[in-house]
């Protein structure tokens, strides 16, 4: 079995067609048909069934496909690793957070960390909670702050860098937008604006309602930060949103008022693969991020 064959494989799976997989990898359509032959002879099995002008995994290939991955992706970093050991100032980063921290962390961290490290790359991928340990555990990602941070998972390990408040946000003709601070169980009849579910944010205002005595009723659902924060100033309900999530102000703006009881936080960690030696710019870039947050880091 060849590198190339392996390369090929995954070319063509991803684009269901050899013609452009052929255009892709900038080679003969006849040579990635050969290819794909002679390493579907040494396994003893069909990767690909003709689906018309496309082609599709087969149950066996689909399964091939994953391993297949796996492997070029440590060959990749395994090369990685080499260019870094010679030049760590050279090497990149593959950084994964959730779209809450894509407005204000990573792009402090990262501008921070680049003016020491200029000439590191970053590679980012945005996820949510489920798909961000996956990414860990896999090796599609080297690090990812998480909220909330893992409390058991043998597959990762890390560390809580930063907790956080959540504040309620109102539509600014609300009967309590004029207050400083409200218990919870003051929104109970209103319709909510919630993250869609599989959203860590979604799951922490709901286990915060129920806390507070009553299942928060959902008027609308979203998938960004913003589009909370418009629907809520748009009088279509209320929501819990974290300090940072608040920071960004535009026309369209909410009233923001403190959340007395229950006191509803969540914590950001900073997770790595269990058992994993880190590449030496990535541990560069993680001892950096515990200093950061220990020793630099302010809310605004």
């Amino acid at each position: 079995m060849e590198l190339r064959q392996l390369q090929y494989f995954v070319k063509v799976a991803k684009l269901q067609h050899v013609t452009k997989a052929a255009e892709e990898l900038h080679v003969a359509q006849s040579a990635v048909s050969r290819q794909i032959h002679r390493l579907e002879e040494e396994l003893g099995v069909r990767l690909f069934m003709q689906k018309g002008r496309n082609v599709q995994l087969t149950p066996v290939g689909q399964l091939f496909l994953r391993r297949a991955e796996s492997l070029l992706t440590d060959l990749d970093r395994a090369v990685m690793e080499i260019h870094e050991f010679l030049d760590p100032e050279a090497g990149e980063i593959r950084l994964g957070f959730p779209h809450s921290l894509g407005y204000h962390i990573v792009p402090r961290v990262v501008s921070a960390f680049r003016k020491l490290h200029p000439h590191v790359k970053f590679r980012f991928r945005q996820g949510m909670y489920a798909s961000l340990i996956r990414d860990v555990t896999e090796g599609e990602v080297d690090l990812a702050f998480i909220s909330p941070h893992p409390e058991k998972n043998d597959l990762v390990t890390g560390e809580i860098i930063l907790t956080e408040e959540l504040f309620a946000i109102l539509p600014d003709k609300h009967p309590l937008a004029q207050e400083v601070a409200i218990d919870l169980d003051q929104l109970k009849d209103e319709s909510f604006v919630l993250f869609n579910p599989g959203y860590s944010l979604r799951s922490l205002v709901w286990e915060a309602c129920l806390k507070a005595g009553f299942t928060p009723k959902i008027g609308f659902e979203g998938e960004e930060t913003d589009t909370i924060r418009g629907l809520v100033a748009a009088g279509m309900g209320v929501s819990l949103l974290p300090e940072m999530a608040l920071y960004q102000t535009s026309a369209m703006m909410p009233v923001i008022v403190k959340v007395r009881n229950p006191h509803v936080v969540r914590t950001i960690g900073l997770i790595r693969r269990n058992g994993y030696k880190l590449p030496t710019v990535v541990q560069m870039f993680h001892e950096f991020l515990l200093d950061f947050f220990q020793n630099e880091y302010t809310s605004r």
